[in-house]
């Protein structure tokens, strides 16, 4: 059987290994996903992984068939209490301007993104919601020869704050960052 481990500081038990899903709507068909799920849960596995932005390679005909995916099998099956969903809010970037007019993650902009997952995954509450990536100019995917540029970035307060609101209305269980640096 799969182990459960506490995710991070919070009271939410997942299994050690997680379903990552970033190649449904692309490679895999819907069929195929939910085959995926089914089988990962008959293995003990509850923790699954997915985002807006996927499926991957990022496009704007397949962006959030990823989370629809999850829903449909959601809604087949049931059992959505017995899952822990982890999913995130598309970061800024000039190849993702497609997203609600360009993504920068202020509040009207984190509270349209939930929304729309939550009616993609047919759920309503998200267990573990993440910034895709930070909002401000930094070394993403370790490219090399980075140099750092100045950027516009919406104040730190402003996300978390947003994302208090979120969790206050039982939209999100807890919060996190994914694609960080160690510095940030």
């Amino acid at each position: 059987m799969i182990e459960l481990r506490p995710l991070g500081h919070t009271d939410i038990q997942v299994s050690s290994i997680c379903l990552g899903t970033m190649t449904w709507g692309e490679q895999n068909t819907e069929a195929e996903a939910h085959a995926q799920l089914d089988y990962a849960t008959t293995h003990g596995i509850q923790f699954i992984d997915t985002a807006e932005l996927y499926p991957v390679p990022p496009r704007p005909e397949t962006q959030g068939r990823t989370e629809s995916y999850l829903g449909s099998w959601l809604r087949q099956r049931g059992h959505r209490d017995d899952l822990v969903i982890a999913t995130k809010a598309c970061g800024p970037g000039d190849w993702v301007q497609y997203f609600r007019g360009g993504p920068r993650h202020t509040a009207a902009y984190l509270t349209a993104a939930v929304e729309d997952s939550l009616a993609r995954l047919q759920t309503d509450y998200i267990d573990l919601y993440q910034l895709h990536w930070p909002d401000r100019a930094t070394n993403f995917f370790g490219q090399l020869g980075y140099r750092h540029r100045e950027s516009s970035e919406t104040p730190i307060d402003e996300i978390l704050g947003a994302l208090d609101t979120l969790v206050r209305s039982g939209k999100i269980r807890a919060i996190g960052l994914s694609n960080e640096t160690p510095w940030g």
